[in-house]
């Protein structure tokens, strides 16, 4: 009886050991890859979870003096992994956006939008850029080594190829891949591979912050994708232009709404965008992109932000930029950058009575809490127009490059 006890009583303390385990590894595991601190702060552990320094990695490695390298393990013994710690200045602040801008974006190369079979003299063929192994999403950077810079210059030399193979160099999520192709003569007696491509978008977004002293900007809060494949845009150029909201079609439950703006001045440009990434569009301004809030506000790090009460600043009517009361109802424990980071409710009566919520064009409208700049709406669900997601500010600093 006494070793049944005693055989139990070890199980027991096993099973424990094994889920504490798990839990700790698993706490562990979900820190972000990259984490920030505020300059002269102490980094801090748990007495089961331990951050420790890396001081191995030096500046040449690829981390500057304000990056460090941490290792993440349990007890100190067990190293789960390695996440970069970036420190922020203990005063960082910016000044909140809020209003709409109007999005121009060229794309690097054309991107490939769509693949046809084509009407040869013969009867049908099949699209040569698609037997070549070109897919939807593709970008088109060069052909025979010549740059292609829009829609016309690619058009133009694989209608001048008279039949003859040519080079092409396409862009695949970073990847660059080189295919050999022969376009076909159509009953039309010009030469075709079997594609539909784009090489420029425009729309309406909010701007989310602006940094006086750099004259960097931020808006959107996630990426500029294309319309038809939803591959992300990567851009050759762009430009922000002044914009104004005229009507509002409202969010109901199954259909998300719709700020609708035109663009204002559009010869004269805002800024000039440099980046399209998962955290938005970054660029710097041509001039002071202040509004009414033209008070600064302190940039919140993950783990000053709280679950409760906050608002967001946004542009709805061709007035200026108003809070309006939401609720952030989750944070949500990254491990990665993404525009999903939080879960937020519209509280505002005004804001309800007027777009049911999230609207199309909000994107980007930053997040204020406590007086200090958490966070940019990102997107509606689209069967709960009240709700929709929040990215954290911290993502997008990241992805500003105002801190190098």
């Amino acid at each position: 009886m006494k070793k049944k006890v005693k055989f139990k009583f070890i199980n027991n303390i096993a099973l424990s050991v094994l889920l504490l385990s798990s839990v700790a590894y698993y706490k562990a595991f979900k820190i972000p890859g990259t984490m920030f601190i505020r300059e002269g702060e102490v980094l801090k552990s748990s007495s089961i979870i331990k951050l420790i320094e890396d001081k191995s990695v030096k500046a040449s490695q690829g981390f500057d003096k304000k990056d460090r390298n941490i290792d993440v393990s349990i007890l100190g013994l067990l190293k789960i992994k390695s996440i970069s710690l970036k420190s922020v200045p203990k005063e960082l602040s910016v000044y909140p956006g809020g209003q709409p801008v109007g999005v121009k974006l060229n794309t690097k190369g054309v991107l490939v939008v769509a693949l046809s079979d084509l009407e040869g003299s013969n009867g049908k063929i099949n699209s040569p850029a698609a037997v070549a192994g070109i897919e939807i999403g593709d970008s088109i950077i060069k052909i025979n080594e010549e740059p292609i810079i829009n829609s016309e210059k690619a058009s133009s030399l694989i209608s001048s190829c008279e039949g003859k193979e040519i080079n092409v160099t396409i862009d695949r999520k970073g990847t660059i891949i080189n295919k050999k192709i022969i376009p076909v003569k159509t009953k039309d007696g010009s030469f075709k591979m079997g594609l539909w491509i784009r090489d420029s978008t425009a729309g309406v977004g909010t701007l989310t912050f602006y940094d006086d002293k750099t004259g960097i900007f931020a808006a959107l809060g996630h990426p500029i994708t294309d319309v038809d494949t939803g591959t992300m845009l990567s851009i050759n150029s762009g430009e922000i232009v002044s914009s104004s909201i005229i009507s509002v079609r409202k969010g109901v439950k199954g259909t998300p709404g719709e700020l609708k703006g035109i663009f204002v001045d559009e010869d004269v440009t805002l800024g000039e965008i440099r980046k399209n990434t998962e955290c938005g569009i970054f660029g710097v301004s041509n001039v002071s992109l202040k509004n009414k809030y033209n008070k600064k506000m302190k940039v919140a790090l993950r783990d000053e932000i709280k679950e409760g009460p906050a608002q967001i600043l946004t542009t709805i009517d061709e007035k200026e930029p108003k809070m309006y009361n939401i609720n952030i109802e989750k944070l949500l424990p990254q491990n990665s950058i993404g525009p999903k980071s939080m879960i937020i409710k519209v509280t505002d009566k005004e804001l309800l009575e007027k777009t049911g919520g999230i609207v199309q064009g909000m994107s980007g409208s930053p997040i204020i809490q406590g007086d200090k700049i958490i966070g940019a709406v990102t997107h509606v669900l689209i069967n709960k127009p009240d709700t929709g997601y929040g990215i954290y500010i911290e993502w997008m600093i990241k992805d500003s490059d105002i801190l190098k």
